[in-house]
């Protein structure tokens, strides 16, 4: 095995468990019974307006980079040019 191979093994590595830690960061988006069976919704309020300026929205932004950088990384060892 190559040393680019075992380098880019090892960042694979790495970002599934960044990935697993962002993820298990993230507050639960569901609302339960009471919020289906009332329809409430937060689309009008401050909070949901400026979402991505919080540290959900920072966190929601590298969870989408990690996710990028994950499959970028699979596809990239599964072709077996390295």
């Amino acid at each position: 095995m190559s040393s680019l191979r075992i380098i880019l093994t090892i960042a694979f590595f790495a970002a599934s468990a960044i990935l697993v830690i962002i993820t298990m960061a993230q507050e639960s988006k569901s609302r339960g019974l009471s919020g289906a069976l009332t329809g409430s919704s937060d689309t009008d309020t401050y909070w949901s307006k400026n979402k991505s300026h919080s540290k959900e929205g920072r966190i929601v932004k590298w969870s989408w980079i990690f996710i990028a950088i994950f499959f970028g990384l699979g596809i990239l060892l599964n072709f077996n040019i390295l």
